[in-house]
């Protein structure tokens, strides 16, 4: 089931989510919306491979704002720092940033329990379009989750994006063992 907003209230309350900044006008019925960082990357080299460390290129969205491209992966971030201790939190572009022909996602739109930090975002746009920080980005969805959890992201030994950043972080595939 999809948390409504009083459910999503009642979480942050007693801590089973945490959101920084929070602002209740960013709570929907049954979401709560999330804003674009000031931060964002791009992979350095134009052939990426799956068994390396890709190196990305760091920059700061100006005030006047960043044109972005098509066929090109932006690394974005959430200006939001979100924990979800009890629930399954999924990540979905506002219709609004749809309808500018801008994807916010490429596969990772659903966390883990347990998962604590900014999100990365895998922007990508169908033409070039100009996108600013703190503009209005994504939409997170609760769902509630069914049995007792054994094994927690953020206590996960081998978990690839526990580090707390404010920057857009990289592909950790190539920590994988294939």
């Amino acid at each position: 089931m999809i948390w409504s907003d009083k459910k999503i209230l009642t979480a942050i309350d007693s801590g089973e989510i945490v959101i920084t900044p929070f602002d209740r006008k960013n709570l929907g019925t049954n979401s709560y919306d999330v804003h674009l960082g000031k931060y964002i990357a791009r992979y350095k080299d134009h052939i990426l491979d799956a068994k390396a460390h890709n190196e990305i290129l760091h920059d700061e969205i100006p005030e006047e704002g960043l044109i972005l491209h098509p066929n090109t992966l932006y690394l974005g971030v959430t200006l939001e720092y979100t924990e979800t201790h009890s629930s399954v939190p999924f990540l979905e572009g506002k219709s609004s940033v749809g309808r500018l022909g801008i994807d916010i996602h490429a596969t990772a739109g659903k966390g883990d329990v347990g998962f604590c930090n900014h999100w990365t975002l895998e922007i990508s746009c169908t033409h070039p379009v100009r996108v600013y920080a703190g503009m209005p980005i994504g939409q997170l969805i609760y769902f509630g989750v069914e049995g007792d959890i054994e094994n927690y992201y953020n206590k996960k030994v081998n978990a690839k994006y526990n580090k707390v950043t404010v920057r857009p972080m990289e592909s950790m595939m190539w920590k994988n063992s294939f």
